[in-house]
């Protein structure tokens, strides 16, 4: 009986399965479906470095991607901040384990054009003709590129502002900055904000980081690096002593001795410790990057947050800054077939529709020139204004060689040794001295560097 009962269970089982697969797929349930699909897909490995919201959108976006065609499937892979995701970079070119298409951020430009491991996205730019690459940003573009070749494609976009508490000036009836600061209008608002509060308000702040000291100097024309900041050929000598870096370090040092000025240090306690004082009112203005809209909405919810362009010195028009944040760019070891697997997966991230959406999800510039007719990006405008200011900058900007960028291996030594001399300037060294020490600094790297990969020093 045991035997004849086990004959009929097999029997329902095979007659089952025989029924199952003369069934279309479409009837399968989309789990059986999915997993055929993409056994027959082309895999393409995404690296980047994103958290909190932008990973959200970020995965979300690869989600969609991956069913609005049946080719390729993105798959996605969080590999820890910029500095270590590009170490891993260079580390696995060549092998399995690489991706097919990587984040990598604005400091590390010069390194993975150097190190010969990429294909520059202008490869695909001039052959695909649905594509319009001057519907992204002009400005983002020139930081992302070399001699006339986009290298890789800017993604994740900001750029350097300033933001002070409009709360806290109508209080005490102080008339807010222009749009287009000048120093002395920052040091108007600052040294009245100070005296009116009794000195119990702060006037401002900028923060010890080499990259703020490199926008001011973008901002007035000249360059950080020699040989144009490294777009005509290969830097071979600092330039931090300039009539820009030395207006910009004699205003900060006007304010310190003014009183009105607040010094926070550098890292990430004196970000953290300058933003708190923000939010609580202690302090009115600071300069940091766009990406911190997001933050502060949130934190000034009973305050009214003002945002303006980065400041420049008086008697001369703003140059405009550069940008920070990260491109993507897509590994030469893989095949071609997947290689435009990737090209199109950038190209889908930057459509306007795309671009609005990581604007309003992440606090990031959408750089598509279209992104601003959607509804999505109108809406968040109308809402809150201050989200425009950041997206209005860029779009005024003329990129030169002075605010693209700076295109030196070394970047992160660079800031550090900044910070260096930043931090003495703030306590009251002289300034030529301490820029000087920076070159020097900079200058025996810069040479180093020049030496270990043979090229001209």
């Amino acid at each position: 009986m045991k035997n004849q009962k086990r004959v009929i269970y097999h029997l329902i089982i095979v007659l089952t399965v025989a029924f199952l697969s003369l069934l279309p797929a479409s009837l399968l349930g989309n789990k059986q479906a999915s997993a055929t699909d993409n056994s027959k897909r082309i895999k393409i490995v995404f690296w980047h470095e994103m958290t909190g919201p932008a990973q959200t959108q970020l995965n979300e976006f690869v989600k969609q991607f991956n069913k609005s065609q049946s080719k390729y499937q993105v798959v996605s892979q969080f590999e820890g901040t910029y500095e270590e995701a590009v170490q891993k970079i260079l580390n696995t070119h060549g092998s399995n384990t690489s991706p097919a298409v990587f984040q990598s951020a604005d400091i590390s430009v010069s390194q993975l054009y150097h190190s010969g491991y990429i294909t520059k996205v202008q490869k695909f730019i001039d052959k695909d003709k649905s594509f319009n690459v001057n519907d992204i940003s002009s400005v983002a573009r020139a930081f992302y590129s070399q001699k006339g070749e986009l290298l890789g494609m800017p993604f994740n976009t900001s750029q350097p502002v300033l933001y002070y508490n409009a709360s806290l000036l109508k209080k005490y009836n102080i008339t807010p900055p222009p749009m287009n600061p000048s120093y002395s209008d920052i040091t108007r608002v600052a040294k009245q904000l100070y005296q009116r509060s009794n000195k119990k308000v702060k006037g401002m702040t900028m923060e010890v980081y080499g990259w703020l000291f490199d926008q001011l100097i973008a901002n007035s024309g000249n360059y950080s690096v020699n040989n144009q900041n490294g777009r005509l050929a290969t830097p071979t000598k600092a330039s931090f002593i300039n009539s820009g870096s030395l207006k910009a370090m004699e205003w900060i040092q006007e304010n310190v001795k003014s009183g009105d000025f607040i010094n926070y240090g550098s890292g990430t306690n004196a970000s953290a410790n300058e933003m708190a004082a923000f939010l609580s009112g202690k302090l009115g203005i600071f300069m940091e990057s766009s990406a911190d809209i997001g933050q502060l909405t949130l934190g000034m919810k009973n305050q009214k947050l003002g945002v303006t362009y980065y400041p420049h010195a008086d008697g001369q028009k703003a140059n405009g800054v550069a940008i920070g944040g990260a491109a993507l760019w897509i590994s030469n070891d893989k095949s071609s077939e997947v290689q435009q697997g990737a090209w199109n997966f950038i190209k889908y991230l930057e459509s306007a529709k795309n671009q609005a959406t990581w604007q309003k999800a992440t606090g990031y510039l959408a750089l598509n020139k279209n992104s601003k007719k959607t509804k999505t990006l109108k809406n968040l405008y109308k809402k809150n204004p201050a989200l425009k200011v950041p997206s209005e900058q860029l779009a005024k900007t003329v990129p030169n060689n002075s605010n693209s960028g700076i295109f030196v291996e070394g970047i992160v030594q660079e800031r550090i040794i900044l910070n260096t001399a930043l931090d003495q300037i703030y306590n009251g060294s002289n300034i030529k001295s301490s820029l000087t020490q920076a070159e020097e600094a900079m200058n025996s790297y810069i040479k180093n560097n020049n030496r270990a990969n043979g090229w001209r020093y």
